[in-house]
């Protein structure tokens, strides 16, 4: 009876903390829930992507992920609350084009934080497209046309997107291209443009497929071309933009995954697979592509860091060559 008593007691240490690896002191994570910060409000692109992701990386990481909105700042806000966080794998951003590639140069002498080198990229998890769209009541069904129809007018028509966005860079390169002189409107956001374009306030803007389908579909606004390498199969009339006559201009709106800055590397690795392969499960029969949210991974954590960061000398560049700056 004296040596079941000594394995009994032995052993419960074991059976009272299951979340304690056998060979070492340190828990296994995740223990307990997990926050993932998205920098926008609900609805859009970024958003859509955390809430597709959440529920099967809950149940793949066996922990709840709980998304919380933090908008504002133009995703900065997000951005410092998750740098500033522990280190420990609790707290994530599901993070863009935009708020871990431009902000870090455009937003530089203002922010808490550089997210270039406060944030560990886990990995890229969509690269969506984007269309140029324009106003029905605009007289041209091209891109050619309608940016010919405002070379005629110079000052007259106008593009709206929020200053300092991939959008509203990529205008400013459209615009030069075709030698257009055009008003920049800026907005909050893509939920103010598109009752701006159907009353014919606006006139071009380039905004994510995803959110555009509907619209488009039902023709309450125009694609004009595509930043996808290939016309989408659901818009095979909507030409891409090198189809369109201004190759190399527009962006993909590409989303991922990040974690505070010397979060363990155990950790960000673990957290890379279990993306990597709810990911691919979640599109095993095409089903985000469907949904114009085509996956786009990163091989490993290193893979995602040099190209954000290749991300940013980019947009350094066009930023500087257009004189861009935050007032």
């Amino acid at each position: 009876m004296r040596m079941f008593s000594i394995v009994l007691v032995a052993a419960l240490p074991a059976l009272a903390s299951p979340a304690y690896a056998a060979n070492s002191s340190e828990p296994v994570y995740p223990v307990r829930p997990i926050r993932m910060l998205v920098p926008f409000a609900p609805g859009g692109a970024t958003d859509i992507i955390a809430r597709v992701l959440e529920p099967s990386l809950s149940r793949r990481v066996g922990q709840q992920i709980v998304i919380d909105n933090r908008s504002g700042a133009a995703g900065n806000i997000a951005v410092e609350l998750v740098a500033q966080s522990q280190p420990d794998g609790y707290t994530l951003l599901v993070g863009n084009i935009s708020t871990n590639s431009i902000n870090p140069i455009l937003f530089h002498d203002r922010m808490k934080v550089d997210a270039l080198k406060d944030l560990a990229p886990i990995t890229k998890l969509v690269a969506i497209p984007n269309f140029i769209l324009g106003t029905p009541k605009l007289p041209a069904h091209t891109l050619k046309e309608a940016l010919a129809y405002a070379k005629q007018r110079p000052g007259q028509l106008n593009y709206q997107a929020p200053l300092g966005s991939y959008s509203h860079l990529d205008m400013l390169a459209l615009t030069a291209a075709a030698g257009v002189n055009m008003v920049h409107l800026p907005s909050k956001g893509a939920g103010e443009t598109l009752p701006a374009m159907l009353r014919g306030d606006i006139h071009i803007t380039e905004a994510n497929v995803a959110s555009n389908v509907g619209s488009v579909k039902a023709g309450q606004i125009r694609a004009y071309a595509v930043t996808a390498e290939r016309r989408l199969p659901d818009f095979s009339d909507v030409p891409t933009m090198a189809e369109a006559g201004f190759p190399g201009i527009g962006s993909l709106n590409w989303n991922g995954l990040f974690a505070p800055a010397r979060t363990p590397k155990a950790i960000v690795a673990k957290l890379h697979a279990d993306a990597i392969v709810t990911m691919k499960e979640l599109d095993s029969d095409g089903a985000l592509a469907k949904r114009q949210l085509p996956i786009s991974l990163s091989d490993s954590p290193a893979e995602f860091t040099a190209f954000v960061h290749a991300e940013a000398r980019r947009w350094a560049k066009i930023i500087k060559d257009n004189g861009v700056k935050i007032d």
